[in-house]
C-alpha cells in the first residue's frame, strides 16, 4: 500500500504531547508532508509548513517571537495563519510580500495535540476521546514504530500475537480458553467484544486488576485504537493509542492509560505498571520493524488471512480507499484466546 487517500487530509491525527511543546517550536511530519508546531502569545499551539517561503530554510529550527514564528535564516516572521508579519532589514514603509506559509489546523484535548492537514478547522476528534471523563488521565506518552500506520494499528488490537510476543506477561500460551470475538463494523470503526474471559492468564492481569465484566477493543478511523476492560466492582481502565503515520514506513504512535472508579494514582501507574507496559511496547516494535524489514525485501505481497483476522480488513480498507469496507458485517468469530 502506498500513498495516502486524499480524504485522510480532511481528518484529525495526533501530532505531539502538548508538554512537549514549549519555548521552542517542533518538527514533526504527517502523511509524508513536514510542519512545525509552536504556541503563539497567549500559549496556543499552532502548525506551519517546515519551510521558509523566502530561501526554504526549515522554520522548525526558528524562534517563537512576537506571538508568531520567525525563520533561522533571514528572521523572516510569519503568524499563526501563516501570513508574513515582518521582515528584518525592510526599510519602514518597506511593502511585504504576498507569501504566506501553509498552515494546518489544530486542536489541544487530554494532553495531545491534535493536527487536521488539510487547514481546516472542522470535525470532531475521534468519539473514544471525547468519551473519557476530565480527571481520569493516568499516563501519556509517544514514540515511533518502524512500521506502515496498517500494520501498527493492527498490531495493537490483534491479540492473538500476545501469547508468542508478551509470553507469560500479557497472556500465557498455555492458558489458552475457547472465546467469542463479536464484531459489530460502524460507518467510522468497529468494536470487538471478547466474550467468555472474565480473567486473563498474564502477569499484568494478575498484578494489577480485578474479575472483568467485559474486554471490548476499538477502533475510530482514521487512526484510534483502545482496549477497554470493565470491571465487576464498576470500574474500567482504558488503554488507547493513537496512530499518525509519519510516512509509509514510520509511524507516530500516542499512547494514554484513562482510569475509572479504581484506585490507580499516577504516581502508582509509572513506577509499577509503566515498566511492564513500556517492555510490552519495546517487543511489539521489534516484532513490527523485521515485518517491515521483511516486506521490504519481497516487495508488495498480500499476506494468507483466516477468520481469527478479524481487523485487519476494515482498516486496510479505509487508509486504502479513504472508507469502510462496503461488505463489512457483523459477525461472531470463535478462537482460543
Amino acid at each position: 500500500m502506498s500513498g495516502w487517500h486524499p480524504s485522510h487530509q480532511s481528518r484529525w491525527f495526533a501530532a505531539l504531547c502538548g508538554e512537549r511543546l514549549r519555548a521552542k517550536p517542533v518538527a514533526v511530519s504527517l502523511l509524508d508532508r513536514p510542519y512545525v508546531l509552536a504556541r503563539d502569545g497567549a500559549g496556543r499551539a499552532f502548525a506551519l509548513e517546515d519551510r521558509c517561503p523566502h530561501r526554504h530554510a526549515p522554520l522548525s529550527q526558528g524562534t517563537c517571537r512576537d506571538g508568531g514564528l520567525a525563520c533561522p535564516y533571514h528572521g523572516w516572521r510569519f503568524d499563526a495563519e501563516g501570513r508574513l508579519r515582518d521582515i528584518p532589514g525592510l526599510p519602514a514603509g518597506g511593502a511585504l510580500p504576498q507569501v504566506r506559509v501553509r498552515s494546518a489546523a489544530v486542536r489541544e484535548h487530554d494532553g495531545l495535540i491534535w493536527l487536521r492537514a488539510d487547514g481546516r478547522d472542522e470535525g470532531e476528534l475521534p468519539a473514544m476521546v471525547r468519551r473519557n471523563p476530565p480527571g481520569s488521565r493516568r499516563f501519556l506518552w509517544q514514540t515511533q514504530w518502524r512500521a506502515h500506520v496498517v500494520d501498527a494499528i493492527e498490531n495493537f488490537l490483534d491479540p492473538l500475537h500476545t501469547h508468542w510476543i508478551h509470553p507469560g506477561l500479557v497472556r500465557r500460551g498455555g492458558a489458552r480458553q475457547p472465546t467469542t470475538a463479536r464484531f459489530a463494523p460502524s460507518a467510522e470503526g468497529f468494536a470487538v467484544d471478547y466474550l467468555g474471559q472474565a480473567q486473563q492468564s498474564g502477569l499484568l492481569y494478575r498484578l494489577f486488576e480485578s474479575p472483568r465484566e467485559s474486554e471490548r477493543a476499538l477502533f475510530d478511523a482514521p487512526g484510534s485504537a483502545q482496549i477497554e476492560y470493565r470491571y465487576r466492582n464498576g470500574g474500567a481502565v482504558r488503554i488507547s493509542l493513537h496512530f499518525a503515520p509519519h510516512d509509509a514506513a514510520t509511524t507516530s504512535v500516542f499512547a494514554t492509560l484513562h482510569v475509572e472508579n479504581r484506585w490507580a494514582p499516577a504516581w502508582l501507574v509509572r513506577a509499577l505498571v509503566w515498566p511492564l507496559l513500556k517492555r510490552v511496547n519495546d517487543q511489539d516494535a521489534r516484532m513490527l520493524a523485521l515485518q517491515s524489514d521483511n516486506l521490504r525485501r519481497f516487495g508488495a505481497v498480500r499476506g494468507a488471512s483466516t477468520q481469527l483476522d478479524l481487523v485487519r480488513p476494515w482498516v486496510e480498507a479505509f487508509w486504502r480507499d479513504g472508507a469502510p469496507p462496503a461488505d463489512a458485517a457483523a459477525k461472531d468469530v470463535a478462537l482460543m484466546l
